[in-house]
């Protein structure tokens, strides 16, 4: 085994490199040095405003203070995605649903969307049938209650947040200096590779050559190290997904008092456009196909969607995507994190998430100087996991979508593949809902949150497989509609003692004088609660 390694070194700064930098500097041995190398020159992107509930967990365990990263980060909590007309039912009407950060439960040992599907709920959907994130959603209140949890209906709540992108990266940089990363500002200029291929030395503009021992890669889709220097292929997701570009436009909250407390994806005729609300403004932004629409054409459709909303003479900003990934996450003595590692579209605000993992999974496999194979092919096969499962369960919404309004959507059902997988268990889902032994190793979607989207597009009353699938269980109908009377008695009174989401965001900013409990911590609530943590 070789020598230890001292040394990190992270190429880019932005969310992934600042991300990097601060959660590896806080986790590991002080002894080990962490530098960090930003190119004064390269604008970051900064779109990515939302992530998944892991979240919390990564800020309590770097020691983030609550109130600092909600005001510093203009943060907002997110319960879940409500996704807009991207099905439409048997009269051509749009559907809405949500997938909630909120697992379902089991009733008798059988998962309730069995009982769902078997009885209905009258005219709630599923999510309404055993969760109140969707009365919530509506009522403006998010999953806090700042009355304490003694009395609260649902005092351990799931939920993740929505962030300033660019915020978050200065909070992290100032962090991280603060705890000892080295900030070098430079241009690095060229890549030197030894006799055996690993990287050597970084060429800096201004500072000359440094040597450097593991390498972390943050330089965005220029994938600077990874594949550049170390010339790791690229492979390429556009069979899979026909999305390749972005336009981005903040808005203002058309009424500031009243603040959604979930993501929104809205379909629109060549893609989808999404809706992050932060405490100051709404991040917005249109992800589209250039095969189906030229940037005029989806700057006017994506204005026209947004109505009064968009200040006058708002011009969307244009961002090309490369949907993909890296062959091998890690390459010798080179790791890729962020946009260099690659990059699914955002429909599931897995990127943050992802480098998060990555992250954790070093720590895991942790290497010597040797940069041993059977660690780096250890970190590659659970990162092509990781890529792998998120990328076929953004392929399902539009594999299971029917909208036939636009040759897009056509396309996107019919032309797109979809992996070996993914085809299995979509024709396994035809004649049963998806059972946990479909997706034993679930690093993000569990089977439950493929039955939320199967059941939220309502894919059954419109032809996948048989409306009434067959049920083994033993299920009594009686229980079923006491368990529905419950359940609406429940999500009534949850909804009746949460906070108003901008109350509590006042409240965590520090600028609402009402006493809260401490128990409100967020960390507290954050990681103890009745959901999944993986659950989407």
């Amino acid at each position: 085994m070789g020598e230890p390694v001292t040394s990190i070194t992270i190429v880019g700064g932005g969310t992934a490199g600042w991300l990097a930098a601060t959660f590896l500097r806080s986790k590991i041995a002080p002894k080990i040095k962490v530098t960090l190398i930003e190119s004064p020159n390269v604008p970051t992107v900064g779109v990515g405003e939302a992530t998944v509930p892991h979240m919390p967990v990564t800020l309590r365990e770097m020691g983030i203070d609550d109130r600092e990263f909600m005001r510093r980060c203009n943060a907002s909590f997110k319960m879940g995605v409500m996704f807009n007309d991207w099905n439409i039912d048997h009269k051509g009407r749009f559907i809405r649903y949500m997938n909630p950060f909120a697992s379902p439960p089991r009733l008798e040992g059988v998962d309730v969307g069995h009982y769902f599907q078997a009885y209905g709920a009258g005219s709630r959907d599923f999510v309404r049938s055993f969760s109140p994130m969707v009365d919530l959603f509506e009522a403006y209140k998010g999953p806090i209650s700042l009355k304490g949890p003694e009395k609260d209906p649902m005092p351990r709540a799931g939920y993740a947040y929505h962030l300033d992108a660019v915020k978050f990266a200065g909070l992290m940089a100032e962090i991280g200096r603060e705890r000892g990363v080295e900030h070098i500002l430079d241009d690095v200029d060229d890549v030197e590779l030894s006799d055996t291929g690993h990287v050597a030395a970084l060429h800096l503009r201004e500072g000359g050559r440094r040597a450097v021992q593991l390498v972390i890669d943050c330089t965005g889709f220029r994938g600077m190290i990874i594949q550049k220097a170390l010339g790791e292929p690229f492979v390429d997701y556009s069979d899979y997904l026909g999305n390749n570009r972005a336009m981005a436009l903040p808005i203002p909250h058309p009424d500031p008092k009243k603040i959604r407390a979930a993501t929104q994806s809205t379909a629109l005729g060549a893609g989808w456009s999404w809706a992050v609300p932060l405490f100051n403004r709404i991040g917005t932004g249109y992800v589209f196909s250039s095969a189906h629409r030229t940037d005029d054409q989806a700057a006017e459709e994506f204005l026209a969607h947004l109505g009064d909303t968009a200040p006058k003479g708002s011009e969307p900003r244009v961002i090309p995507m490369r949907i993909g990934r890296s062959r091998r996450a890690w390459v010798k003595n080179c790791i890729a994190l962020g946009l260099s590692g690659g990059f699914i579209e955002p429909l599931e605000s897995t990127a943050i998430h992802m480098i998060d993992m990555g992250l954790r999974w070093l720590l895991e496999y942790f290497p010597s100087q040797d940069y041993e194979a059977p660690t780096r092919n250890a970190y590659n096969m659970v990162s092509d996991d990781l890529f792998n499962e998120v990328r076929d369960f953004i392929c399902l919404h539009y594999r299971l979508g029917n909208r036939t309004d636009d040759p897009y959507w056509i396309d996107a059902r019919t032309e797109l593949k979809i992996s070996d997988r993914l085809e299995h268990l979509l024709d396994l889902w035809q004649y049963q809902l998806p059972s946990r032994l479909d997706v034993p190793h679930a690093h993000l979607f569990t089977h439950k949150v493929f039955t939320a989207v199967l059941l939220g597009k309502r894919v059954y009353e419109m032809g996948y497989g048989a409306e009434k699938l067959n049920h083994p269980f033993a299920m009594s109908e009686k229980l079923w509609k006491e368990f529905l009377k419950k359940s609406a008695a429940r999500n009534k009174a949850v909804v009746a003692y949460k906070a108003d989401h901008r109350q509590t965001l006042l409240y965590f900013r520090g600028e609402m004088n009402a006493a809260a409990p401490a128990t409100s911590h967020l960390g507290e609530v954050a990681t103890s609660g009745d959901f999944e943590p993986v659950l989407f």
